[in-house]
């Protein structure tokens, strides 16, 4: 990487950072008790020893927050991929459900989804991600030979793979 593109994502970052922390507050101070006592298993707190009220909201509001900030940070993440995508290949956000960037690069169309932890799937979540994939490429691919007929856009042989 050049260090104009380095940094210019530092100053991306350093111009974005407080966004994922007002959010990070705004969802704390949306919390409600009710709605966080009704999502949790009564039971698994008295097997963790979690015996008074304190403890509990305590608990529960750290839960609440750690998944709220796992969601808040992919998208801040998303947030700087498209900046590096678009500085680097001209890259944009697709339309296409579940595909966060598209881009092309020697010839090649990437569809991108963008992820933020090493533990971004199940075997669910997974087969559904491959699902969205075959269908942008699917919807991709209608629009491009639609393209070629019309003569106003040429691809390069071999320009798409999954």
């Amino acid at each position: 990487m050049n260090q104009e593109l380095i940094n210019s994502i530092a100053d991306y970052v350093e111009k974005n950072i407080g966004e994922f922390h007002k959010a990070r507050v705004a969802k704390l101070q949306s919390i409600n008790l009710e709605e966080l006592l009704s999502r949790k298993n009564p039971y698994m707190y008295k097997a963790k020893n979690i015996v008074t009220a304190g403890q509990m909201v305590e608990s529960l509001a750290s839960a609440y927050m750690s998944s709220a900030e796992e969601s808040i940070f992919g998208n801040w993440m998303e947030g700087i991929a498209g900046f590096v995508a678009e500085k680097v290949y001209a890259g944009h956000k697709s339309a296409a459900e579940g595909i966060d960037l598209e881009f092309d690069k020697e010839g090649v169309h990437y569809f991108v989804s963008v992820k933020s932890g090493p533990s971004w799937s199940n075997s669910t979540s997974m087969k559904k991600q491959k699902e969205q994939f075959v269908k942008a490429v699917r919807v991709f691919n209608t629009w491009c030979w639609a393209c070629l007929e019309a003569d106003s856009v040429s691809w390069p042989s071999g320009a798409f793979t999954i």
